[in-house]
């Protein structure tokens, strides 16, 4: 059977440390960029994203970061995505060159979307990151918002996700596909997954009411799911938690998600 289309895998690491891409381009959309970079100790990374805007997230590691002109020291410190501490995290403006510099090794996630050039880069400090608890029972999960609606941006919003090992997380199953106002908006979203401990798996679908789109997919970890449209539920098998980054973007900076109806009971118990 070959992989969903929906599915990226990583790739040994090039020059620059990147091991996984996702462009408008690749993906067959318009707002949402994602790139992951492995970068060794001492290893640079130079960027910059004419006419977008970026959130540089240091994963794991200490990395020190600059863009344009402002030194935002070094940032990150956290062993592995699952440790209980936020990450670093740095906006970069549209058109705005940024430095990385690993101070050991790094993963470092590159989020971008569609912006505006004129806003200053700035350090997203861990204080803004707080941990938050969604669901219960099985589905309960654990969120740190690191570029939510509420902070400045043009287009991105970022988040981390722990799934507990036997949990479900993006459920009840929920899509954000349709321009409704009041009621849902439109934004294409990736989700990176990592596994702990590595040699697990996960499974996300991607399904539409129509059923014109509808892919179950096996994640391992450090695989990426595209979810261009559709309901996007993830389950944990028992003894494997689940982290997740996701980027979402679209034409209005807004988290509005509709339920799947046949699902909508569970929120109702």
């Amino acid at each position: 059977m070959s992989a969903s289309p929906l599915l990226v895998r990583p790739q040994a690491p090039d020059a620059t440390g990147r091991v996984l891409e996702v462009t408008p381009e690749s993906a067959g959309w318009i707002h949402v960029g994602f790139r992951l970079h492995r970068l060794a100790p001492g290893q640079t990374l130079d960027g910059v994203e004419p006419g977008r805007e970026a959130c540089l997230v240091v994963l794991s590691g200490t990395a020190r970061v600059t863009a344009a002109d402002l030194d935002l020291g070094p940032i990150g410190g956290r062993a592995s995505v699952f440790e209980d501490k936020a990450p670093g995290a740095v906006y970069v403006p549209a058109g705005q060159p940024y430095r990385v510099v690993a101070t050991d090794a790094v993963e470092l996630a590159v989020c971008t979307a569609p912006g505006l050039v004129g806003a200053e880069p700035r350090l997203i400090p861990a204080d803004d990151m707080p941990r938050e608890v969604r669901g219960q029972g099985t589905n309960t999960r654990y969120v740190r918002n690191i570029l939510p609606e509420g902070k400045p941006a043009d287009s991105l919003l970022v988040v981390e996700v722990i799934t507990p090992g036997g949990h479900w997380s993006s459920y009840p199953p929920h899509k954000h596909d349709t321009a409704e106002a009041g009621h849902e908006t439109a934004l294409e979203e990736t989700y990176y997954h990592r596994l702990n401990p590595p040699q697990g798996f996960a499974f996300q679908r991607v399904y539409t009411d129509d059923r014109s789109l509808d892919e179950t997919i096996c994640v391992q970890d450090g695989d990426l799911v595209m979810v261009p449209r559709g309901y996007h539920p993830v389950g944990a098998p028992h003894g494997y938690d689940l982290y997740y980054l996701n980027v979402m973007a679209g034409p209005e900076r807004q988290w509005i998600f509709r339920n799947d109806p046949a699902h909508d009971w569970i929120m109702r118990r």
